[in-house]
């Protein structure tokens, strides 16, 4: 080992003494600053992830929409599905609906499924919580769980559904609604869909609407490791005019955007808590610069050049960030896995569990690190704190060994 290296890891971290103050404050500094960063861009990347993940759980990773209906949706689904890199393609219809159980009414959306062909797509069985998507037929609904807990439904009972085509029958008519029983309860942990959606059967969402054998759109599974953009390409060249292929990117352009720059503006703005730490560890390294003088002129006169006074003090920046990095990432991780913890132990003393829920969408707090982020943060850190090492150490170096050694 280089003297040089072995006395700057003395410096920082003496044997048979108390950890130093110099060292402690400046590896703190270092590690709050990049747990800090993790944590943030943790969180800001998890809403991304968990959008995607919603999105491809229970829709797929492509839709297909029309500027009307599409009417032949068999001959669409064949078409799709013989494009290469599709896995699997379901129509779909959707609508808003009013629903009334024991005189309690509410006005959710509607989700209407080709049980054929949804489990090529998405698997809802797995989001289900108390009944069976195999019960569901053209005379039931699977409610989602916030909706049925809204209305106290239980599984088994029956809903009056009422829908705006029956409103432009009334006249002198009489409004019947149409009677269905929930077989099922579904949460998919997104809470707008999980407050206010009923699942139907493609048959029942048609008779509702009035469609005939018209669908809304399709639903497509693409096959792993095919990129979406690519497949949208492809499927694009099969459909009719006036029907279109959207990845679920391009669903979700204007949020993703608005994500996108929340994180890079976050990224940028945390960048000066690490500023910070590196400039604290600077000013403490001149302080012991300037500590030091003598035996940095006693280096000078043993034969040690320049260059290697330098790095002496360099490197105590280098250590400072290397083990501040560690540190920060091993504490942003432990925050991160604790979360909803944390968050639930927040809002139980502030009383806005329920106000988080309503405007962030989500029932917990998502989390996911991308590992470019991740090599943003380390490097940033580290070059940050090195930096903060050679003001010092050019300093050091330029002392003159005669002078350094007057000095009192």
């Amino acid at each position: 080992m280089p003297w040089y290296l072995y006395l700057a890891l003395k410096q920082l971290f003496p044997t048979g003494r108390k950890f130093p103050f110099f060292t402690a404050i400046s590896v703190v500094s270092v590690t709050l600053g990049v747990a800090l960063l993790i944590v943030v861009l943790g969180v800001m990347g998890g809403f991304n992830f968990q959008i995607r993940r919603m999105m491809v759980d229970t829709e797929g990773e492509i839709q297909i929409k029309a500027r009307g209906l599409i009417g032949d949706y068999r001959d669409a689904v064949k078409k799709v599905e013989a494009v290469p890199g599709v896995a699997g393609a379901t129509p779909y219809a959707l609508g808003m609906l009013m629903v009334q159980y024991q005189n309690k009414p509410a006005f959710p959306g509607m989700r209407g499924l080709d049980l054929a062909s949804v489990g090529r797509v998405v698997s809802l069985q797995r989001f289900i919580v108390s009944g069976s998507l195999d019960d569901l037929d053209d005379d039931s609904v699977i409610l989602s769980d916030g909706l049925a807990d809204a209305l106290g439904v239980p599984v088994g009972a029956t809903v009056d559904i009422y829908t705006p085509l029956m409103l432009a029958r009334q006249g002198s008519e009489v409004i019947l609604p149409r009677r269905a029983r929930v077989v099922g309860v579904l949460r998919v942990g997104h809470q707008q869909l999980d407050s206010s959606t009923v699942y139907c059967t493609l048959r029942l969402a048609q008779d509702l609407y009035g469609l005939d054998h018209g669908v809304h759109g399709l639903n497509v599974r693409i096959q792993p490791g095919q990129r979406e953009d690519d497949v949208v390409a492809r499927i694009d060249a099969v459909l009719p005019p006036g029907v279109q292929a959207f990845s679920w990117m391009d669903s979700f352009a204007d949020f993703l955007w608005v994500l996108r720059l929340e994180k890079n503006m976050m990224l940028f703005v945390l960048l000066f808590v690490v500023l910070v730490a590196a400039f604290l560890t600077m000013s403490l390294l001149l302080v012991l610069v300037l500590k030091k003088t003598r035996e940095i002129g006693l280096l000078g006169a043993l034969g040690a050049s320049r260059r290697q006074i330098a790095l002496c003090f360099c490197l105590q920046g280098v250590g400072v960030g290397v083990v501040g990095t560690l540190g920060g990432l091993g504490l942003g991780f432990l925050v991160l896995h604790f979360r909803n913890d944390l968050v639930h132990l927040l809002t139980r003393f502030t009383g806005s569990q329920e106000i988080m829920t309503k405007f962030y969408q989500f029932s917990e707090l998502p989390a996911h690190t991308d590992s470019r982020d991740l090599a943003v943060i380390v490097v940033s850190a580290l070059l940050l704190s090195t930096l903060a090492g050679v003001i010092p150490a050019v300093i050091a170096a330029r002392l003159k060994p005669v002078e350094a050694l007057r000095s009192e």
